[in-house]
């Protein structure tokens, strides 16, 4: 695997990777700090492309003042050593000044997929996502992309960012959500389940069973409203300290449901154990 941390390297090195035989290119974006989730991305990668390239990059224009830019947790060699024994091709490693080089005045947002939930809670986050991502898919210029379920609103305002600055055809013609790697009590993998301790750890795991709880209450025609009640209190009961929300939304437009249609749904849910804010979804569709 080879790794670059230029743009003009990353060009001579994609260059080099497609030849002339039109091989295709999958490009996995990251902040790093991987797990399982980001290398089961990988591995779906490399079975629909002939390459994967992969990027770690730790986005500041995703981070707001009171967030933990500077201690979100670095360890390239680490990524890198996993990356490359899952068979990843190229490494793209900017660091900020490559990637926001001096006199950088572009920011792209993404309205409506991006006004509520998380982007309520993070005013200018899911902007800084987009902006990254569009930069990323013009820089790598992949043919496909993947990304997890576990950010829903981030993959909903991705993929309405590709369609609305017409990226759907190359540089990325498919962008892939692959679903959430969940640990053997059920919680969502993510890098920042590093920061519970031990009973916050065994705390969180009544995350996914009270949604799984929700979820079969609303599938089973029980009151949306009642159900997410319940969730909440159940939530809270388990030891989080808040609940930012717990939502019905159409799993396109992310626009609030207070009721199951024929759309598909998702139930999405933001709380906080500690000093850790903690995020999760489920597919919901009616069997009733």
């Amino acid at each position: 695997m080879q790794t670059v941390k230029t743009l003009q390297m990353l060009r001579t090195a994609l260059a080099h990777l497609r030849g002339n035989t039109g091989s295709t290119v999958a490009l996995v974006p990251t902040m790093g700090a991987l797990h399982e989730g980001h290398l089961t991305l990988v591995r779906r990668a490399r079975a629909e492309a002939d390459h994967v390239v992969a990027s770690i990059f730790v986005n500041p224009k995703q981070f707001g003042p009171n967030e933990d830019l500077d201690a979100y947790p670095r360890q390239l060699a680490a990524d890198a050593a996993m990356l490359e024994a899952e068979g990843v091709a190229l490494l793209w490693a900017p660091d900020v000044a490559a990637m926001y080089p001096e006199g950088f005045a572009t920011s792209i947002g993404v309205a409506g997929v991006s006004d509520g939930l998380c982007g309520a809670a993070r005013p200018g986050h899911f902007d800084g996502v987009a902006t990254v991502v569009c930069k990323l898919f013009n820089q790598v210029a992949p043919d496909m992309a993947f990304f997890g379920e576990k950010d829903f609103q981030q993959l909903a305002v991705i993929r309405t960012m590709a369609r609305d600055l017409d990226l759907t055809q190359p540089p990325v013609d498919r962008i892939f959500g692959v679903p959430t790697v969940r640990e053997a009590d059920g919680l969502a993998m993510s890098s920042r389940n590093r920061y519970l301790s031990p009973d916050q750890r065994a705390a969180a795991a009544a995350l996914p069973r009270a949604m799984q709880a929700a979820v079969a209450a609303i599938d089973g025609g029980g009151d949306v409203a009642d159900a997410l009640a319940g969730l909440q209190a159940d939530i809270l009961a388990a030891g989080f300290s808040s609940v930012d929300y717990a939502t019905l939304a159409d799993a396109r437009s992310l626009a609030t449901l207070s009721a199951l249609g024929p759309d598909p749904a998702r139930l999405l849910v933001a709380a906080r154990i500690g000093g850790t804010r903690l995020i999760d979804n489920l597919p919901v569709n009616r069997t009733a």
